[in-house]
């Protein structure tokens, strides 16, 4: 089973680069990302309606490529996710748990498909690979996401915290306005 290079670059007090995917879906777009130097491709589903039929032959194109796919879905076999809108440590910590397989969380169980390769072997050691593999991404995008963010980074299992700039401007009322007072500056 691949492991996640950006989360234990992240984890080391690195920086990982990538790219961010919202309509150019096509077989060559891992390969144009990895020649740009991205380490992952973060596929939304958010803006797009892409759908698993979609996503999952990108993910299979990355694989190959060493590109972590990052997506809004795990079993399809991306290696993390990107939540929007979290506004609490109580929203985070949920968020985790549907990452994690119990005791640890509440993700459902389904082993030998693009999640683990399709491969067989122990399946307490999968879920320990999947679970320290996992990268979670919370996305602060609003005022009291701003507020809460100390308690968001405390969560174990968070991994990244990621400004939505444009909603978040929009939530604070200056949309577009990132030079404005209240948008925050570091």
């Amino acid at each position: 089973m691949r492991d996640n290079a950006v989360k234990k670059s992240l984890a080391a007090g690195g920086r990982a680069l990538g790219a961010m995917a919202f309509e150019f879906f096509t077989p060559g777009m891992p390969r144009i990302a990895a020649n740009a130097g991205a380490e992952f491709a973060m596929y939304c589903m958010e803006h797009t309606g892409a759908g698993f039929e979609t996503l999952k032959p990108q993910f299979a194109l990355c694989r190959a490529l060493g590109v972590v796919p990052l997506a809004r879905v795990l079993d399809c076999g991306a290696l993390g996710v990107m939540v929007p809108l979290v506004d609490s440590a109580e929203q985070a910590r949920f968020i985790v748990s549907c990452t994690r397989y119990p005791p640890d969380g509440r993700r459902g169980a389904a082993f030998g498909f693009a999640h683990d390769d399709y491969a067989g072997g122990d399946v307490v050691d999968k879920i320990g690979m999947i679970h320290a593999r996992t990268l979670v991404i919370a996305m602060i995008e609003t005022r009291n996401g701003l507020d809460q963010v100390e308690a968001i980074a405390a969560v174990p299992g968070v991994d990244v915290l990621w400004l939505g700039h444009f909603d978040l401007t929009n939530f604070l009322g200056i949309p577009g306005q990132f030079s404005h007072p209240q948008y925050p500056k570091r």
